[in-house]
């Protein structure tokens, strides 16, 4: 396709990175592009448009990275074949096999045994699905009061919307715009890092060591005026890092002097998916800098996926924002869920049993921890389900393991620079230890645990063989 076929298709009336992108995604969307086809050179939109050529490059960049175009190198760039099945590259990349395995640790799901009952919760809901005004408060005051009193800090609004993904989506709606910056962990949550390619926002990785995001990395992150900073402050996804307080405090100081020293003005999103599984204490960076924090936990860990709940405080004008703008899309989370999740946080007998199911994961990441580290596999002390294993090769680690009736998550997914793309603040080298990795879900192993740790350390080659 030549420049006067395409300006036949679209004014281009804003000619910003993000109107050039807009008007074609609109194209791609609507078939008016098809797929396959070949998009004029950079510098010919440039010269038609009366615009310079890096304006037309980031615009290509944004829609390459929401999946809608590709670079084929001198080829030039081509509309994606598969562009309608949408940007979450990442997260469709998480998505496991359908062929069986003896042992799928995979998922990074909680044990379904380990879930508290919901037929006692369920047959104490009021049979009848009544709302009294479609503008009625969005949580019900008696939750709303049993969130606010186990906050980990104060907050000046707290909410419930659909899961933990749904409350960073909506927070991330409100903050960031096309060509912002956004600090993201590294390794990270694949689903972060594409809803900011869906975003048009940059991803600045910061690696993270035991105790989460290090602050040199973080300082060093900052000088690039981020607009928001997105972590996960206990259980970390992959890793199982947790923060300790003084961790949040020093955070807490680095974002507070780049602020004074820079005039940033960034929003902190927690998103503390494994709560009351997590045998850390409450820690946020919302302790000591309220007016920035928005936390977010999660019920999926502790009381079951399904019951899609997860709570968002922070300050009221943003957390207003963002409901909103909820009020005219879902509107609410579902009384009757929530009325079935204030029984089952109330509950003695559903108490009793995520207390077993926390200690039940940290006896299984223990086990299985020390396990690999006893045959030289130096994987952290993680909290949580999950933790990450440096292998030797992550493709041939899947392979062996699937041969040998076990399934593991690839652990490219979760980075948010490529081997060799951009820099990880903080990490030595800016890559951080030039390792590959596979997640492996502990949560899931109820039992055997050396056995266990015998195919993951064959399959990963005998690390301490390998010079690690």
């Amino acid at each position: 396709m030549d420049v006067s076929e395409l300006t036949t298709l679209t004014p281009f009336a804003d000619t910003t990175p993000r109107g050039i992108a807009a008007d074609l995604a609109r194209l791609v969307n609507s078939g008016e592009l098809e797929a396959g086809a070949r998009l004029p050179t950079v510098r010919e939109l440039a010269a038609s448009l009366g615009v310079s050529p890096a304006t037309i490059s980031q615009a290509w960049q944004a829609l390459a990275k929401a999946g809608l175009i590709e670079s084929r190198g001198r080829a030039g760039s081509f509309v994606r074949r598969d562009a309608a099945s949408g940007p979450a590259v990442r997260m469709r990349g998480m998505a496991p096999p359908d062929d069986p395995v003896r042992l799928d640790l995979s998922r990074g799901t909680p044990d379904p045994l380990l879930l508290p009952p919901l037929g006692p919760a369920l047959s104490r809901v009021s049979a009848r699905a009544d709302v009294g005004s479609y503008q009625a408060e969005p949580v019900i005051p008696a939750l709303a009061t049993v969130l606010r009193g186990s906050w980990p800090s104060e907050a000046e609004s707290i909410v419930v919307v659909d899961g933990a993904l749904d409350a960073i989506s909506r927070t991330l709606d409100q903050v960031v715009r096309f060509g912002d910056r956004v600090v993201v962990e590294h390794p990270g949550f694949p689903p972060f890092l594409d809803l900011l390619d869906l975003l048009g926002a940059e991803a600045v990785p910061v690696a993270i060591d035991e105790h989460g995001l290090v602050p040199d990395g973080l300082a060093a992150a900052l000088r690039r005026r981020p607009s928001a900073i997105l972590l996960q402050p206990r259980a970390q996804n992959p890793t199982g890092a947790s923060m300790t307080p003084a961790r949040a405090a020093a955070l807490a100081e680095v974002i507070r002097s780049a602020s004074d020293e820079h005039g940033l003005d960034l929003v902190v999103i927690e998103d503390d998916h494994s709560g009351l599984i997590s045998t850390e204490g409450d820690v946020t960076l919302g302790t000591h800098l309220p007016d920035r924090v928005v936390h977010v936990r999660s019920f999926s860990k502790s009381h079951g996926p399904d019951l899609r709940i997860a709570a968002v405080g922070g300050p009221r004008d943003l957390v207003g924002r963002i409901m909103a703008r909820r009020m005219l899309g879902p509107g609410w989370t579902s009384r009757m869920l929530q009325s079935i999740l204030l029984d089952l946080l109330t509950d003695g007998a559903a108490i009793d049993a995520v207390a077993e199911a926390r200690r039940a994961y940290y006896t299984r990441q223990r086990a299985l921890g020390d396990a690999l580290r006893a045959r030289g596999i130096p994987v952290m002390h993680a909290d949580g389900i999950n933790l990450w294993m440096p292998v030797l090769s992550e493709r041939s680690t899947l392979v062996q393991l699937a041969a040998a009736g076990v399934r593991v998550a690839g652990g490219t997914p979760f980075l948010a620079a490529a081997p060799n793309g951009t820099p990880v603040a903080g990490a030595p080298g800016g890559r951080g230890n030039g390792h590959e990795f596979v997640r492996v879900t502990v949560g899931a192993v109820r039992e055997d645990a050396a056995a266990v740790a015998d195919a993951l350390a064959v399959a990963g080659q005998h690390l301490a063989a390998g010079g690690y």
